[in-house]
């Protein structure tokens, strides 16, 4: 299995974190996630212990605060729309900064807010203590289907060479006097957008006969096999367990 190189996401480190298992750490955020998805809305301080949690993880990973906050701006488009929520969720109103705006909307919006921040601060924390090749590894251990696996191998390794192709398309249309200024040059793009796509799906069927006239029958070989013993495990689950503790807190006080 291939996609060796490191991604943008990952930060290179010998912390802890960087050592366990990618299996471990992708069982423990994804059953982290489901904890803090199942945690009532009203419970605003078990929110922020979850974020007391992640930074512990993230102090242990040697992976800095900024280094996080930036890639938070991904969830930016949820953001703008759980503050739309106060303002079109029916409900009793009341006045905030002199708005009149929903009570059911501003605890919807809380609830998106911080529990997709808090998935994709944990998303973040993954991808910056684990190398691509590595999660694939650990999603073949999970024993997710080895299908789905190799459609995400060959996603990374081969969107580096699909960006490059698009990015040689607009160094073309430049050099030929082309700029996008308004509607009237979307037919252009439109028509670029197609012949990248022609041009994808022919180096696909290129890349499979390849692999076929090497003896490809379906499944990649398995290059390493990562195990993981006990006490990774328990290291692992320390997020998770804590986290599934204080949401249990916040349902029963």
């Amino acid at each position: 299995m291939g996609a060796g190189h490191a991604h943008r996401l990952y930060r290179h480190g010998h912390s802890p974190v960087h050592r366990l298992p990618p299996h471990c750490k992708l069982a423990a955020v994804f059953c982290f996630v489901l904890v803090v998805v199942s945690t009532p809305r009203e419970a605003v301080w078990a929110f922020a212990a979850y974020a007391v949690l992640l930074a512990a993880v993230a102090a242990a990973a040697r992976v800095p605060a900024g280094f996080v906050l930036r890639r938070l701006v991904i969830e930016v488009p949820f953001v703008a729309f759980a503050f739309l929520m106060p303002f079109v969720v029916p409900g009793e109103q009341i006045r905030l900064l002199g708005l009149s705006v929903s009570e059911p909307g501003l605890w919807d919006a809380w609830n998106v807010l911080a529990k997709g921040t808090l998935g994709v601060a944990a998303s973040v924390l993954l991808a910056a203590t684990t190398e691509l090749r590595a999660l694939l590894l650990g999603l073949q251990r999970l024993r997710l289907p080895p299908l789905l696996v190799q459609i995400a191998s060959f996603m990374i390794r081969y969107g580096d060479v699909i960006t490059d192709e698009m990015r040689r398309m607009s160094v073309a249309r430049r050099s030929r006097g082309f700029e996008a200024k308004g509607v009237r040059h979307w037919g252009v793009l439109a028509k670029s957008a197609g012949a990248l796509f022609i041009r994808s799906y022919e180096r696909g069927e290129r890349v499979h006969l390849a692999m076929v006239s090497r003896g490809y029958t379906g499944t990649m070989p398995v290059i390493d096999e990562v195990t993981a013993r006990p006490g990774q495990w328990y290291a692992a689950a320390a997020l998770p367990l804590t986290a599934l503790v204080i949401c249990l807190l916040g349902w029963t006080l």
